[in-house]
């Protein structure tokens, strides 16, 4: 923060001319601090000696005379040079009423130069918009704040307006002005707390920030927080960027996704994180731009079968450690890549090949940088003063106030507009779970109650409830995710039922568990078999997406691969192939993120590329290409996709054998006979002749064996199926004999 810089000239600058402005308007305007510019600069009418005048007025910077013409009679009327910062002042000769006019000026250099006035425009915002905006119900708001390029009167220019209630004065600033807050101030539009300006002449590729002076006679330089793009830091300008210009091709896509009904359909997610999948080795180790990633990425997620794409976040953000989780522009696709038409241009590429588009989204929290939203207007704004609320422990950012209906707006427009400008198709929500509760990752003391003495956020909750509802209303087949680690209640229950509306919730507690059984040497395994089966007991309390996620491959924890308790790197791929196909067999949508669909050796690294040469390698091409041959399998076969949502689509064969470290389970379609086999056997020991019931008589098929030849495995297995025979076991009429691979999933069909 500064102090005012713009001090009021000493009275000696001032021109010994006949002066219509009164003294306190002169001193407001010159120190910038006038909070309604617009009523004393541009023509206004004026009561000289009970006679009606027409006075004019403009501050500009470098002009050494200005003129006021008359765009119809191209009459041209002089303006007085009344201080030495470029104030001009005069009586329009004999008019009585405001024109529309040009401003005409001559400048040091003695270039002539003429231009609209940005002080002769109405506002470019409506009562009613304002209304719905401080009553919390302008959807859309992200339509009317910010910088919007547009034609006003027949003139182009770009209309600016932006949030501060507790200013004392808002100037849009950029090269234009020399980034001097003095020229180009705003005008606060009654007690809406929203200031506006529209300036002709400015255009696309401009940078501009917005200079907030508060109470204090502190200034504060900020970026828009309605921003569409911006440049890289350290300066951060924001840019006037158009984003409603791209040609979509994907209008088949947009028409399918609104009938879809997601819960019968296979989602199988590949997470991205887009600087580390792949980068230009021949071009100094840079990461993909959002153009070159369309071809790359959508040719290889449509080979291995994935139905989603979801990016972890690509808002922008200043500081690339955070992954994109610290968010200070949230309607602007990071710099980073490209342009926004770029980042356009990848969703469309992946939409035009049948692949969907995931964000992260992340409404939890903002860092407190300076330069963005952080005590925007001099006072906590988006965020609560009081840091038991407004403060996030764990993460050190600030956590919005969600109790603010200007604050929701911002965010629900947010969840818009990346549905409407990019065509995405959904929201993972991170960090539900933060902000769930008042005592998140807080001792007691350290957090403030809710009305009713209890824990919950309301106001987030609610904020939850309305973000769910508007997004599935405005975007019909659009996903919403959230991200909750806690057992709290109706997560992706409809709100119409009392739940929060979303439509899935990451199941951390079964990724959790089958990770620990895995890590756990086998020959403790059989103590440990309810790792592998507890998840049953809540499956459907909840639509769970089963997610092995970028936070299990960080932080010292290892890869996936490394994890599993097996010796060598092929043992080790054995059980990782047995995980991940026992993970495709249980209930619930998929999420797995990038690397371990072909055994990354390594621990995750975000500024490092995936290390794709272990390809070269059949351990890890087997687990790559058993990824895609479950992907393959997960969309064919619907008693796989029947049972994600519907207690009705799973049984238990047998969960007791723990001695055996053996399970075995049904997956039902809506056809009684419409059924699946599975059976996972986790010892470094295969098992011959292990007797397992079946609900029917004849032939079934052994359809994926994760223990195959072609994936890296030892190839033993059962000789393409079995038939039933009539011989009761596991409370089932009939019985088949199987050979168990170690380290094993395996997956039959009845044939019928």
């Amino acid at each position: 923060m500064l102090r005012f810089r713009h001090l009021l000239a000493p009275a000696s600058t001032l021109h010994p001319n006949i002066v219509i402005i009164s003294k306190d308007d002169l001193a407001n305007l010159l120190n910038a601090r006038h909070w309604q510019p617009h009523s004393i600069l541009g023509l206004h009418p004026l009561k000289q000696k009970g006679k009606a005048r027409l006075v004019g007025r403009a501050l500009l910077r470098d002009a050494v005379t200005c003129e006021v013409v008359d765009l119809k009679t191209d009459e041209r009327f002089p303006l007085k040079k009344i201080a030495d910062e470029g104030l001009f002042e005069g009586l329009i000769g004999n008019r009585t009423e405001v024109f529309r006019y040009r401003l005409r000026i001559e400048t040091g250099r003695q270039e002539i130069r003429q231009f609209f006035d940005p002080y002769a425009f109405l506002p470019t915002i409506g009562e009613q918009d304002l209304y719905l905006f401080n009553e919390g119900n302008e959807h859309f708001i992200h339509k009317k704040l910010g910088a919007h390029v547009r034609e006003v009167d027949g003139v182009q220019g770009v209309a600016f307006a932006v949030w501060a209630p507790s200013a004392k004065r808002v100037s849009v600033v950029g090269d234009f002005n020399r980034w001097d807050g003095r020229y180009h101030a705003m005008r606060a539009l009654g007690s809406s707390g929203v200031w506006e300006i529209f300036i002709p002449g400015l255009g696309a590729g401009m940078k501009y920030k917005f200079e907030v002076a508060d109470q204090g006679g502190f200034l504060h330089l900020k970026t828009d927080p309605y921003g569409t793009y911006f440049e890289a830091p350290p300066h951060n300008a924001s840019i006037i960027c158009p984003v409603d210009d791209y040609q979509w091709g994907d209008a088949e896509w947009i028409e399918k996704r609104s009938k879809m009904k997601w819960a019968d359909e296979a989602i199988s997610v590949y997470e991205v994180h887009f600087s580390s999948w792949k980068r230009k080795v021949e071009d100094g180790g840079r990461p993909f731009t959002y153009r070159e990633m369309a071809h790359d990425l959508t040719r290889y997620v449509r080979d291995m079968g994935f139905t989603h794409v979801e990016f972890m976040p690509l808002a922008e953000h200043p500081f690339d450690g955070s992954w994109g989780y610290q968010v200070t522009g949230f309607f602007a696709p990071t710099h980073r890549f490209g342009e926004p038409a770029d980042f356009q241009y990848l969703v469309d590429s992946l939409h035009q090949n049948g692949i969907g588009v995931i964000m992260d989204w992340v409404p939890a929290h903002f860092p407190t940088d300076a330069f963005a939203l952080a005590k925007f207007d001099g006072s906590a704004l988006y965020e609560h003063e009081d840091p038991r609320q407004g403060f996030h422990m764990d993460w050190g950012t600030l956590i919005p106030n969600f109790g603010r209906h200007e604050v929701r707006c911002f965010l629900i427009a947010s969840a818009l507009a990346w549905c409407e400008r990019y065509h995405i198709d959904g929201l993972r929500v991170d960090a539900v779970a933060s902000m769930l509760y008042l005592d998140y990752s807080r001792k007691q003391g350290e957090w403030i109650p809710n009305q009713y003495g209890g824990n919950e956020n309301l106001e987030a909750i609610s904020f939850l409830r309305k973000a769910n509802d508007l997004v599935h209303h405005y975007y019909p087949g659009v996903l919403m995710i959230a991200e909750e680690s806690t057992a709290f209640g109706g997560v992706s229950r409809p709100t119409s039922e009392g739940g929060l509306g979303f439509d899935f919730k990451w199941n951390m507690g079964w990724m959790h568990d089958s990770l620990e059984y895995f890590k756990k040497d086998p020959v403790y395994r059989k103590f440990h078999q309810n790792n592998l089966t507890f998840g049953m007991i809540y499956q459907y309390s909840e639509a769970f997406m089963q997610v092995y996620s970028h936070d299990e491959v960080v932080h010292g924890k290892g890869s996936l691969l490394m994890r599993m308790a097996a010796g060598s790197i092929s043992e080790k791929a054995n059980a990782l192939r047995g995980l991940y196909a026992l993970m495709w067999a249980w209930p619930g949508k998929k999420t797995l993120f990038m690397g371990g669909e072909f055994g990354q050796s390594g621990e995750w690294q975000y500024d490092q590329s995936l290390d794709w040469s272990l390809l070269q390698h059949l351990d890890h091409q087997g687990v790559q290409m058993m990824v895609r041959d479950l992907n393959l399998l997960y969309r064919s076969h619907p008693a796989l996709v029947y049972g994600d949502t519907r207690h009705e689509g799973f049984a238990w064969v047998s969960a007791a054998d723990a001695d055996s470290s053996v399970i075995s389970f049904l997956r039902r379609g809506a056809n009684e006979r419409e059924v699946l086999l599975v059976v996972g056997h986790y010892t470094p020991t295969p098992r011959y002749n292990y007797t397992v019931g079946v609900p029917f008589a004849g032939f079934w098929k052994e359809i994926l064996n994760s223990d195959a030849e072609e994936y890296g495995g030892h190839g033993e297995g059962n000789l393409g199926g079995k038939y039933a025979e009539e011989f009761p076991w596991d409370g089932q009429p009939y019985s088949i004999k199987l050979t168990l691979p170690a380290h094993s999933t395996l997956i039959f069909r009845l044939e019928t």
